[in-house]
């Protein structure tokens, strides 16, 4: 995985492949590549372990057989094999007549390897991916048709896939979707396949989604099977809205922007949702039945704000909650009553994916994402947008705060719906909120003050330690989250009670403490355990602390505020070490493998 876009176009499909990628950047990647048709019936493919500018470098300098109108492209998040150009795609057949890029993990990759190799395959790379290619070649082999050997090589796949082939000899593109999201569009400029709608919206309008056991082939008319049988193809989903800023620039600015961005993309969602909260009208919208508890599925960040909403349901309702960590989902059990809110910034995370399809279908499902149009927004029973607008950075900082507004405000309705709280005090909450913004503009310039000099202190240390109490504690934990995604360093966040319980061993002269101090009295007791073994405490919240600003301790979200310097610790001190602080390693932004 990560990113694929694949074209038959009216003119060169480098350019449109080119310009995909680059809207693909924002999702992460190691590594990338096209394969393009020439006019002398071979294929031109181009890969690197740098970025896209530098593919673009490659394709400029090409001196072979003019390039052709079909192709297909990819941004890869190794999985399986490391970063090289030998395992980047496209990955090609023995012959390099047929070129593959794939999303997702085959997962009987290695039981293929070995028969294909059997039977005379050689393989140049380490990737699951490149079993495709030499799948459909054996097909090929028989039927002489790409369609057809698509069609007959899923069969042997078992995993998920999104994969696109190009047979250079025709010019045809051919594509299969099973678990893994994949769309294709067609315009005056040509038909296209793309995992990402943000790939194509410069040239299309519309859009049609491959659901699971689907093969298309791009064509002046699409060519749609189902399960192998030519059926019609589904309703076109009109595109979103152009999302002006997500081209990506050389400079390492846009996680920095997005932060600031995060008191006007508060403000904006309680202008939306801010009158139907304390009326119920925003619970209503849904139609969905009462709940008597709630289960909130996620995975990282998504997480984190997780455990805010659902701190709000059981501290102003009474109302049990589970948080369910996606990928160990599994065997849960998921009691008459329960409301699931399935929280994804992208909607196409893999683990939440998976968690809902094997989750019991006769429980209610809601989708908290970003994304409208995903595959989570697609497989649940409604769907509310947290609204936070293009996010560039692949570490979440206003789509966390937006997830928490958006989900704590929905419980809030609900509460009031159900007769648990009342709408004066729901009123009354939803005031608390609408001071949120200011909040967090104070926030920014305060931490945009103090966070250099602390980042100064701390910046050789190899490891750090979170705490919070209460409703602080998650705020602790997406904070050690930050700082392990962007800086590369351990970090860990506890309940500072737990201090005493084990993690006090960790603390030595010099070890940063970073304290989220909402007022709980008992954190006195707390910080003076990690200065009386020489740690150096960092406080985040109330008078008197390092980052001093006051935190919203009546708040349903919990002092959100105290994310904003824990943002802004973690993104200065990597670019104090001189990391890529939009596109930090190993990670990406859709993780659409389990």
């Amino acid at each position: 995985m990560c990113g694929i876009i694949a074209c038959r176009g009216t003119t060169g499909a480098a350019d449109y492949l080119m310009a995909g990628l680059k809207r693909l950047e924002y999702r992460g990647y190691d590594s990338a590549g096209i394969a393009v048709t020439a006019q002398d019936g071979s294929t031109a493919v181009f890969r690197t372990t740098n970025r896209v500018d530098s593919l673009q470098t490659l394709t400029n300098s090409w001196e072979g057989p003019e390039l052709g109108d079909a192709g297909i492209g990819h941004t890869r998040w190794a999985t399986h094999g490391g970063v090289s150009v030998a395992n980047a795609h496209p990955h090609q057949d023995c012959n390099q007549r047929l070129s593959v890029v794939h999303n997702g993990i085959i997962e009987n990759a290695d039981v293929l390897r070995k028969e294909l190799s059997r039977t005379g395959h050689g393989f140049a790379s380490e990737v699951d991916s490149e079993v495709i290619g030499h799948l459909l070649e054996e097909a090929m082999a028989h039927s002489g048709d790409l369609r057809q050997a698509v069609d007959q090589s899923v069969h042997r796949l078992t995993g998920s896939w999104a994969f696109v082939a190009l047979d250079t000899v025709t010019g045809r593109v051919v594509a299969s979707a099973h678990r893994s999201p994949l769309l294709v569009a067609q315009s005056t400029e040509g038909s296209f396949f793309a995992s990402d709608i943000s790939a194509l919206t410069d040239w299309v309008d519309e859009f049609r989604i491959l659901g699971d056991g689907d093969t298309v082939e791009l064509a002046d008319e699409l060519i749609w099977l189902h399960a192998g049988v030519r059926s019609p193809a589904p309703d076109p989903v009109s595109c979103p809205p152009r999302r002006q800023g997500i081209q990506p620039t050389d400079r390492v600015d846009h996680m920095a922007r997005e932060i600031d961005e995060q008191p006007d993309a508060a403000a904006r969602i309680l202008d939306t949702i801010g009158d139907d909260i304390a009326n119920g009208a925003l619970w209503r919208s849904l139609e969905l039945a009462p709940f008597e508890r709630l289960r909130l599925l996620a995975c990282g960040t998504s997480l984190n704000a997780g455990l805010v909403i659902g701190g709000a349901v059981s501290r102003f309702g009474g109302l049990a909650h589970n948080i369910v960590v996606a990928s160990e989902a599994a065997g849960t059990i998921v009691e008459p009553g329960t409301l699931t809110i399935a929280i994804s910034q992208s909607g196409e995370t893999a683990d939440v994916l998976r968690a809902v399809e094997e989750g019991p279908r006769d429980r209610p499902m809601l989708a908290l994402v970003n994304n409208l149009h995903s595959t989570l927004a697609r497989n649940v029973d409604a769907v509310l947008g947290c609204s936070a607008g293009a996010e560039i950075g692949v570490a979440a900082t206003k789509t966390f705060v937006c997830q928490v507004l958006v989900g704590t405000g929905l419980i809030l309705s609900a509460l009031v719906e159900f007769g648990r709280l009342s709408s004066g005090d729901a009123a009354h909450l939803v005031g608390e909120l609408r001071s949120l913004p200011d909040r967090l503009a104070t926030a920014t310039l305060a931490a945009r003050a103090a966070i250099p000099g602390i980042v100064d202190e701390v910046r050789h240390a190899s490891g750090f330690i979170f705490l919070g109490r209460g409703a602080a504690v998650p705020y602790a934990m997406e904070g050690a989250l930050k700082l392990k995604e962007l800086t590369y360093r351990w970090a860990e966040a506890y309940p500072a009670g737990e201090l005493k319980h084990g993690p006090l061993a960790l603390v030595e002269d010099g070890t940063p403490v970073i304290v989220v101090d909402n007022g709980d009295p008992r954190l006195a007791g707390n910080i003076a355990e990690v200065l009386a073994r020489g740690g150096r405490v960092v406080t985040i919240g109330r008078a008197g602390s390092v980052v001093d600003i006051p935190l919203g301790t009546l708040s349903p979200c919990g002092p959100l505020e105290a994310v904003v310097p824990l943002q802004l610790l973690a993104f200065t001190l990597a670019a104090e070490l001189g990391f890529d602080v939009d596109k930090p390693r190993n990670l990406a932004k859709s993780v659409t493998v389990d």
